[in-house]
């Protein structure tokens, strides 16, 4: 390695610490942050993401780059991500990145209260505002990486993946969906309603309950910790990664089940591998490969046959009462009920691609200048009736249910249909190498999967962009056809 690359390497590591404490800031506002500190935490954010702008466009960057000789496979991916963020940073004057994140900040505190009264016209002049600034920021990108500002757009989430990639793969699945769906609902109601669970839930044995699954399928104590928020999520650092869910007393589910997500994201983030940390290489391959980790817990393993045999006496042992209900039958039939419902953080795993698709068709939309924000909750609708035939009553349960936009995140939706295809190629692969893994779930062991997932997906980093790292795993790259395989398994 010679100095230059030496030099950048340093400037990395300190521009992801800089990055680790932003996530860290971003984790408060969600769960701890009083009301009153919105406006200067949006300042705070927006000067680090000033100063980390200013550190990667530095021009002594660009004479390091061109100077810079890496040897061995991993540095020269890592000086390849160097050049690509490199690239993406000086398509964007520094006032811009200032001025995207304090509208974000804004945005996303309006859009709590918004949500709360159902009420999109509240947030629609601030929402406004975030679209200006990222269709600001993608005819940049798509000026520097000859990309379409969109396509631009996704690299920022799932590198290596486009528009074009993505719509015959979603249309497809529409078709599939479309004839799927109602032979789906039809066996459901031959099969009869599930019992309900006998409530209420208590929130604190709900928490602790939450906490030790986490553990129990791998997260460890000491670099980890539990909260809640308004919207779930993975946030931290890879030492020190923070999740969040919120209960209700009446549904253990939504709690549990989205801790178990969170925890997938988690395990990734513990599993990148050390010895690059702090450098782009050791991060993850992008944000469909981490949907992937996330749905490889909670949808495959943790929603299985397997798993809900000893998850149904983890809930009786915590909350007590007739047993019956939470036998292995039972929640299967409540947790893996098919619904064409409005909100896409409750919906099944085999209409939640619906939710993907339609938000994907809008963001496009609205990225390219045909589709208005002012005319989003019609648009909303409209596509929503298309997909699954249902109309959303008001804006809490059509365009306001999602923080994303709202925080200025276009581009990355479609990596949660992405990842959901990925994680049953992962499976399916994983079932493959580790034989046992079926009957380790039924004690709630996720161990194999986790061996597999360390050796195949965690250890590998970014070194691999996201098809490459499929065809390492599974000897193929993204094959949609195993996610509808798999739905058929579970669901026809």
């Amino acid at each position: 390695m010679n100095a230059a690359y030496q030099r950048l390497t340093a400037r990395a590591a300190r521009l992801a610490a800089l990055g680790e404490a932003q996530s860290i800031l971003h984790w408060d506002a969600s769960t701890m942050m009083p009301r009153g500190g919105g406006a200067a935490r949006g300042e705070q954010l927006a000067a680090m993401a000033g100063l980390s702008h200013e550190m990667m466009t530095a021009p002594e960057v660009a004479e390091d780059l061109a100077a810079a000789e890496a040897a061995g496979e991993w540095a020269s991916a890592n000086l390849d991500l160097m050049r690509r963020a490199h690239r993406r940073a000086t398509a964007l004057p520094t006032a811009l990145v200032e001025a995207t994140t304090r509208a974000n900040a804004a945005c996303e505190k309006v859009w709590r209260d918004a949500k709360a009264a159902s009420d999109f016209a509240l947030v629609r002049p601030f929402l406004e505002e975030v679209l200006h600034l990222q269709r600001e920021t993608a005819q940049a990108y798509a000026a520097a990486t000859g990309l379409s500002p969109y396509d631009a757009l996704m690299e920022g989430y799932q590198p290596g993946v486009t528009a074009a990639e993505v719509e015959p793969v979603f249309t497809a699945y529409e078709a599939w969906l479309r004839e799927a769906l109602p032979r789906a609902e039809e066996l459901q109601a031959r099969r009869g309603a599930p019992t309900p669970l006998p409530g209420p839930f208590p929130v604190a044995a709900q928490r602790e309950l939450c906490r030790r699954l986490s553990l129990r399928v791998g997260l460890e104590a000491e670099h980890s910790r539990l909260d809640e928020s308004l919207h779930p999520f993975c946030g931290g650092t890879p030492t020190d990664v923070r999740i969040t869910t919120f209960y209700s007393e009446a549904d253990p589910a939504k709690a549990l089940l989205g801790v178990l997500h969170e925890t997938g994201h988690a395990l990734y983030e513990r599993g990148l591998p050390a010895a690059h940390a702090r450098q782009p290489v050791g991060e993850s391959a992008g944000m469909a490969a981490h949907e992937s980790q996330s749905l490889i817990v909670e949808m495959q393993a943790c929603r299985s046959d397997a798993f809900l045999t000893f998850l149904g006496r983890e809930l009786h042992a915590a909350f007590g009462g007739d047993p019956a209900p939470y036998a292995a039958g039972n929640l299967g039939k409540l947790w893996r009920r098919v619904s064409r419902g409005f909100i896409r953080v409750d919906a099944d795993e085999m209409t939640y691609p619906a939710h993907v698709i339609l938000r994907f068709r809008l963001e496009r939309a609205m990225i390219g200048g045909d589709l208005a924000v002012a005319d989003l909750p019609g648009a909303w609708a409209d596509g929503l009736h298309a997909l699954l035939d249902i109309t959303p009553p008001d804006d809490a349960r059509s365009c306001l249910q999602d923080i994303h936009w709202h925080d200025g995140a276009f581009g990355y939706f479609p990596s949660y249909t992405l990842g959901a295809m990925a994680a049953a190629q992962l499976m399916k692969a994983a079932r493959k190498a580790e034989p046992e893994l079926d009957k380790a779930l039924e004690q709630g062991d996720l161990s194999p999967l986790l061996r597999f997932l360390r050796a195949n997906v965690h250890a590998h980093g970014a070194r691999l962009g996201f098809q490459d790292l499929l065809r390492a795993a599974t000897g193929k790259p993204l094959d949609p056809a195993d996610f509808t395989e798999h739905l058929t398994s579970r669901y026809l």
